[in-house]
Parts: structure tokens; sequence; C-alpha cells
């Protein structure tokens, strides 16, 4: 062989290897910045989720660059802007990028440093949901967690109803939030009218979204599951309130106005009630909830107790949908009861996929890893940040993203464009679902102020 070939293939075997190298130190590279998710477990918030991860990555060799780059960053600044920042603890960068209420699992995506600036595109992307139907009774929460509302007679109600009833549900529809519970009108939640024997000062606003698919996955026959209705009752002016409410969202939805006798009774019916809590006096206070945004969901009826009816019970239905985003679970599962001649709530909820993320998929972490240890969790980050990094996402095209789920003058307005993944505040109670911004002012302790939330789907005030 020739001097020259040899060289060459010297030199040729030298790039080889050397490529090789750089490409195996690019991999193995620990990158800090992206957007990831992780499996939100049930009970609790999506605030103690980010300060769950900021516990375990703060101290962390994975993000100890990131940590020093903040610190040299702090030690440049003037003196008057340390003083702004009045000595917070320095923590990594993470924010959501849409709040799972307490009750929900599944998917919650999270920014972690300059990831966070792409958070706001995943507010309107598509999302695909579980969600278990109790019949037999509403609650004001819409859900299992509330308090009882109304119970009917569910006897009647058959799988193949239920079915053709989701037909109704199917394509663009006009859906009313939770009304009792959620809404707000003029500043104001709705039974604070009530409390003050105010009537409802417009009419209740709906939105346009759309039911791209919907398909019953299971169905539960009485004494085939294991759900329960809840055991606290709403008081009776509660219940009486909150028909008049849906009687009134019902009207809307058929195009009916209220006539001036319907405000008159009501308005009158809501003094006397003023009239009657005064003669009785305030109620006891209810005791606040846990400190912090763990265990926010009461633990499930004991299987061995009595279940709260006399029969086999009602059936349930485990139904799948994928939605654009302003869709409430828990009002479609409230709607659903209405549209078999009963009432139903929301038992159960799973986000299993948001935008390109999905449970048990490569992308998103598993909760329970975060306790396994740095060598766990770490490779597994560390993979998921390459592959969001490795994709060369950008703000525009994942508004791109937004776009196709909402065509140019369809997307929901960023504060009212919020979808049952929210938390819901029920009347009388703390909230159970809030951005870390938001919670820690009364639940979190001093050390969790540096929180940055770059996104949050909340509303003002589920699913």
């Amino acid at each position: 062989m020739s001097a020259a070939r040899l060289l060459s293939r010297t030199v040729h075997t030298s790039l080889a290897r050397t490529t090789k190298v750089a490409n195996m130190s690019a991999s193995s590279k620990t990158v800090t910045d992206g957007v990831f998710a992780i499996n939100k477990p049930i009970g609790m918030s999506s605030a103690q989720v980010i300060r769950d991860c900021q516990q375990v990555f703060n101290p962390s060799t994975h993000f100890k660059s990131a940590m020093d780059e903040m610190h040299s960053a702090r030690e440049a600044e003037s003196n008057t802007k340390r003083k702004r920042r009045k000595m917070s603890r320095m923590q990594v960068k993470l924010g959501h990028g849409g709040t799972l209420d307490p009750l929900a699992t599944g998917v919650l995506i999270l920014g972690v440093g300059k990831g966070t600036k792409m958070l706001q595109g995943f507010l309107d992307c598509k999302k695909v949901y579980e969600t278990v139907v109790l019949f037999g009774a509403s609650t004001d929460t819409y859900d299992r967690v509330g308090r009882v509302i109304k119970k009917t007679g569910y006897d009647h109600i058959t799988r193949p109803m239920v079915e053709e009833a989701l037909e109704s549900f199917r394509g663009e529809i006009e859906q009313m939030p939770p009304l009792y519970s959620a809404l707000k009108m003029e500043g104001k939640p709705l039974y604070e009218y009530a409390r003050e024997g105010k009537p409802i000062p417009r009419e209740i606003a709906t939105r346009k979204v759309e039911v791209v698919e919907l398909e019953l996955l299971e169905w539960y026959g009485p004494g085939e599951h294991k759900w329960r209705w809840p055991a606290d009752e709403a008081t009776s002016f509660e219940r009486s309130f909150a028909e008049q409410v849906w009687k009134i969202g019902k009207q809307q939805a058929e195009g009916k106005k209220r006539s001036p006798e319907d405000e008159e009774q009501e308005t009158k019916a809501l003094a006397a009630h003023e009239d009657f809590k005064r003669a009785l006096g305030d109620p006891p206070p209810q005791s606040p909830r846990p400190g912090k945004g763990s265990n926010l969901i009461p633990p499930s009826p004991d299987p061995n107790a009595p279940p709260p009816w006399d029969d086999k019970g009602p059936p349930a239905a485990r139904i799948r949908m994928k939605v654009t985003s302003g869709f409430y679970v828990r009002s479609f599962c409230h709607d659903l009861g209405v549209k078999v001649n009963s009432a139903a709530m929301m038992a159960e909820l799973t986000r299993s996929i948001q935008g390109d993320f999905t449970v048990g998929g490569p992308t998103c972490l598993e909760y329970t890893d975060l306790e396994k240890g740095e060598e766990v969790w770490s490779p597994q980050v560390n993979a998921m940040l390459v592959d969001w990094n490795s994709k060369k996402r950008d703000p525009t095209s994942v508004q791109a993203t937004r776009s196709q789920h909402h065509p140019k003058g369809t997307a929901p307005n960023k504060r009212k464009g919020l979808d049952d993944a929210a938390g819901v505040t029920s009347p009388k109670r703390l909230r159970t679902s809030q951005s870390p911004t938001r919670e820690r002012r009364s639940q979190s302790p001093v050390g969790s102020r540096a929180i940055s939330t770059q996104a949050n789907d909340e509303p003002a005030a589920a699913n």
C-alpha cells in the first residue's frame, strides 16, 4: 500500500473516531432547558407537583450548572434589584402548560429553564381525556368531591340509551361551564348573588367547543363498580338555587327568555332566604384544607361501608374523548345525566394526551420516579429534553399547532380558553387547584417563593 493511501486511511479513521466521540459526548451532555411531561398523581395540585420537582432538582448534579449560572447572574445584579427580590431562595425555573385538577391524573406539561417560554402554546392544543360518569346524582362541583344537590332515578338507564345520547355531544357544540360553582359574572361567583339576594345580572355565557372523538369504552351495570356518591349534601337553599340556575341554563339553551314574573319570583325567594339566614345567625366556619397542595381529595369510601343507596346502585360508564381547548369534562358528565333523564357526576378524570405528550410515552416521566433517586429520573429527563430540543421547536411552531385546532377567528380567548383540567372552586371552600404563584400566598412555605409560573389555564374562579 502506498504511503499516500495509508495516510489517507489513517486520517479517515481518525476523523471517524473523533466524530463518534463527539456524538457520544453530545448525547451524554446534560440538558437543563426544554419541555417534558409528568404523570400527575391523584389528590395533588399542579403547583405541588412543581414544588416537588424543584425540591428534587435544586440539589441535583443534573441541574448544578443551571443553578450556578443563576447564582452568578444574581451576584452581578445591582443592590436595588437584589433588594427587590427580597433574597428569595434560588430554584430551578419551572412552569406548567395547563393546570390539572387535584381529582385528575395524567399529562402535566412542564417547562424548565428557557422551556418555560414555550408553555403558553400548549393551552389550546388537542387533549384526550378518559372519564368515569356516575349516574343518579349531581353535585355542586359536578364531580364526586362536591356536595350532593340532587338524587334521581337511574333504573331506566342502559348502555344503548347512553350511546344514543352521546351523539348530541359530537362535533361543534355550545357548552355551558359548571354553573353553580365555577361561573363568574361581573367579577363575582354566581352563588354570591344568591347570598346577597340579587338576581343574575345577565345571560350565562356559553362557549363553542369541538368534540373530535367520543367513545364509550366500558359500561358498569348496577353493583359492578366501586364509585360512590359523596356523603356531604348541600343545604336546602343551595339545592334550590342550583335548580334555579340550571333552569336558566336550560331556558337559554332552548332560546327562551325569563319572564318578568320569573325574575320577580327569584328575587323574592332570595330575599326571603336572606331573612331566614339572618334569623339563624352565621353558619359555623368550615375546617381549612391542608396547608400544602397534597392530599386534596378526600379518601375513597370504605368498600365495606354501606353504600348511599338501598338497591344495587346506579350504573357508570367510562368514556374517552378528544376535545379542543375550553371543554369542561365535568359539564359533559352533568349534561349527559340530564340527557338520559337522570343526573350524573364526574367520578374520575385522566388526561392521557396533551399535544405530543402521552401518558406512558417516552416524553412523560412517572411521578414516582422522582422518589427513586437522580440515577433513575435524570437520564429520563435528559433524554426528554434532548428530544424536545432536537426538534427545534419555537413559539412559531407551537402557535402553528394551536392554529390547527383553532382556525383563525375561532380560538378561545386566553382567559376563557380554559378547560376541565383546571380546578373548580366550590362555594364556601378553599380553592383546590391553584397556580404556584397564587397557592404560595396561603399554602407554601417561605422557601417556595421563587417559583416561576409561565402558563396557567386555570379558571378565574376545572376540570
